[in-house]
């Protein structure tokens, strides 16, 4: 079964980015038919894709959104403005492709795949009862880990759908990273003071159920959700893989920062596709020194701000690759 300690060795010895690739990415980035430095982070783009690509031609031919879905018991807490079956409907939506990240994703020539991890089967309470056991945990992150191995992709976004999940996402962020729980808790699907209120008392009521574990991943285990766990397994595997991964809003980030912690260095295969309104998602991204591609206000969730961020990724490589140099177009560097 898997364990934590099983995931963080895992995440430890997988293989970091090819320097070489990098450095001859940067090298070409510097020299193509434009002034030096006039994409700015675009080319930084490039040459991230060219580290975990393994190649000195990075290119985004096959991206795959993958969206974990699940229901959680802590909705029965009054935390969500909507109710816990608009989850399976939404999953429903998604596999007809009628929803919105499908459209995105079909504009940005992405595949779009959904993941029921938990639809129908909700999680513990988190406020009194730990959300997952350790074998529900265990196949909760080897569902995301085989969604990566399924997808034969060359750039992952990742995603979530789960009435409710901004709870989970705020309690893990609080138990991981601490500071006052109420800092961590945003509107999510937009619910009003009242329940705002609700939401904050019960990751106050998580945090102190836990107060006395310091595993972040145990911690994601025990007020996390079971889509939280199969992102976490995802990004693990895709870092075996050398697989670049966008994340999308506050959700997957909490997801991705157990990981962050227990293995330093463990999302540097990530990017951070867009910001989200969330004041969680913005002090993880500070956390880990993630810029954000896009800052649009996207708060839905579903993959869609890392899915938006796709057709900006693939123009970053083409800009590097298939511009010639100013030596290949028969002028003098920098002419």
């Amino acid at each position: 079964m898997i364990t934590s300690d099983s995931l963080r060795r895992d995440l430890d010895e997988a293989s970091g980015p090819d320097e070489d690739a990098r450095l001859a990415v940067a090298t070409r980035a510097d020299s193509v038919l434009r002034p030096r430095g006039a994409l700015a982070r675009l080319d930084e783009i490039a040459v991230f894709l060219a580290g975990w690509q393994r190649t000195t031609h990075p290119r985004i031919e096959r991206p795959t959104a993958l969206i974990f879905a699940s229901d959680h018991g802590v909705t029965a807490e009054g935390v969500s403005a909507y109710p816990s079956e608009v989850t399976g409907a939404m999953v429903q939506a998604f596999e007809q492709q009628v929803a919105t990240v499908n459209v995105l994703a079909r504009e940005a020539g992405a595949t779009l795949r959904v993941i029921d991890v938990g639809v129908g089967d909700p999680t513990g309470n988190l406020a009194v009862e730990d959300a997952m056991s350790e074998e529900r945990f265990a196949a909760s992150i080897e569902m995301g880990r085989q969604a990566v191995v399924d997808a034969d992709s060359d750039l992952i976004a990742l995603g979530e759908m789960g009435i409710g999940n901004t709870t989970p996402a705020a309690a893990v962020s609080a138990g991981v990273f601490g500071g006052d729980p109420a800092s961590w808790v945003g509107r999510g699907t937009g619910v009003d003071d009242e329940a705002l209120n609700r939401k904050t008392d019960v990751v106050r009521r998580a945090i102190d159920r836990v107060s006395s574990v310091s595993d972040p991943l145990e911690i994601l285990r025990r007020v996390g959700g079971a889509e939280l766990a199969a992102i976490a397994g995802a990004l693990v595997e895709a870092r075996r893989r050398s697989i670049p991964v966008v994340l999308d809003g506050y959700v997957v980030t909490a997801a991705a920062g157990p990981l962050g912690v227990a293995v330093p260095g463990g999302l540097s295969h990530c990017i951070a596709g867009h910001r989200s309104p969330e004041p969680g998602h913005d002090k993880l991204l500070s956390r880990f020194g993630m810029r954000p591609l896009l800052d649009l206000e996207m708060r839905l969730g579903e993959a869609s701000g890392a899915v938006a961020a796709i057709p900006l990724i693939r123009m970053a490589a083409a800009a590097v690759v298939d511009v010639p140099t100013f030596e290949e177009f028969g002028l003098p560097p920098g002419a």
